[in-house]
């Protein structure tokens, strides 16, 4: 297969997947009853070790301090997400998940997770090392470009690499 062919079929295959993460998505909201940036938000932080504040969030998603404190309220009152004083500094508050509320969310995850997992593990440890770079270099350029998007920054930086290495 020519490289301007292969390149052809990666365009169409990637598009492809992105529609279908954006349609999963909302399938996942819709049967947790929540908008699917609220899922997502949902899915950032409970990756994260700690809990995290509203600005925190509004970095992780790219929205504005206003519509990411709509978001916390919208988790808060679905019971997701509680608003906490910090104890290191009383006038930060944090959010922090509320682990009972997001059993539905994590048994979800746990009746979806399996096919996922079986999809990554035919991959060989070579094929999921490229995978996993691909996947830190997609989120970054996706960054980038919501950020150029929204008239932040430039798309792409000449010369400069932000990715991490796998």
């Amino acid at each position: 297969m020519s490289r301007s062919t292969q390149l052809t079929e990666l365009e169409t295959a990637s598009r492809e997947y992105m529609a279908s993460y954006v349609l999963f998505n909302q399938a996942v909201a819709d049967h947790l009853g929540m908008h699917p940036t609220d899922v997502q938000c949902l899915n950032l932080i409970t990756a994260e070790p700690e809990p995290v504040t509203t600005g925190a969030i509004a970095e992780m998603t790219g929205l504005t301090s206003g519509s990411a404190t709509r978001l916390v309220d919208r988790l808060v009152k679905a019971g997701y997400v509680e608003r906490v004083r910090d104890t290191a500094d009383r006038r930060r508050v944090l959010v922090r998940v509320v682990p009972e509320a997001v059993d539905s969310y994590g048994a979800l995850w746990a009746r979806l997770g399996p096919g996922w997992r079986e999809v990554l593990e035919e991959n060989t440890a070579e094929e999921k090392a490229v995978l996993l770079r691909h996947m830190r270099r997609t989120v970054e350029l996706s960054r980038r470009q919501i950020a150029e998007l929204r008239g932040e920054a430039p798309a792409h930086e000449p010369g400069r690499s932000t990715t991490r290495e796998a």
